[in-house]
């Protein structure tokens, strides 16, 4: 069986991506199956970027196939913040709470029609001896004045869905895989692989 290398160490991310892989063949591992290679720091500019930073330099490390995401919110009434600073916007070393606070104090006073963001997510698909795809997903809403839900993390229980009436911690693991970022990224994926088909994680092998 080949193998195809998701390159976090995130459970629910390596879940995705095995419903999508497994059918076709593919053995998902994830950075915790190789515990002697460190994750890359992210120090590009745009979602994109580190993405193929990260998918790129673990494809020649162990040369397989490798998937990485860069994924974040955006903030129309703070220019795009926190963009691709989304899981240390608060800090380095603080926690998604303290990222969610910050986020909800520089948005105090601003009305609700003004507080339009999006959830991001880029994949990169790197082979060895192969030219890296990428794609892209989002899903828009608005940022919430208070927390609501309990299932989800990072920035979900305030990013509300008008649609839906509900922020994306209210949202049940099903409903949300169906409409999110990332589902909706992988399934750009899955568009590009039906198109290449197999062959092309196998063409650039050495």
């Amino acid at each position: 069986m080949e193998t195809i290398i998701i390159a976090t160490n995130n459970k629910g991310k390596v879940k995705d991506f095995e419903a999508l892989f497994n059918p076709m063949g593919f053995q998902i591992k994830s950075l915790k199956d190789f515990p002697g290679i460190e994750e890359v720091e992210e120090t590009r500019t745009t979602f994109e970027e580190n993405a193929i930073l990260k998918a790129e330099y673990l494809a020649n490390e162990l040369n397989i196939p490798v998937i990485a995401d860069d994924s974040g919110l955006i903030v129309d009434a703070l220019e795009g913040r926190p963009g691709v600073y989304s899981a240390r916007y608060a800090g380095l070393h603080k926690s998604d709470e303290d990222n969610l606070q910050k986020v909800l104090n520089e948005l105090q006073g601003v009305f609700p029609g003004k507080r339009t963001a999006r959830f991001y997510c880029a994949l990169a698909l790197a082979v060895p001896g192969k030219q890296t795809i990428t794609v892209n997903g989002t899903v828009e809403g608005y940022i919430a004045n208070e927390k609501k839900g309990t299932n989800g993390f990072g920035y979900d229980p305030i990013f509300f869905l008008p649609e839906l009436d509900k922020t994306m911690a209210e949202l049940s693991t099903e409903e949300k895989s169906g409409l999110s970022h990332r589902g909706n990224a992988i399934k750009a994926l899955m568009n590009v692989i039906d198109k290449e088909g197999k062959e092309f994680f196998l063409r650039g092998s050495r």
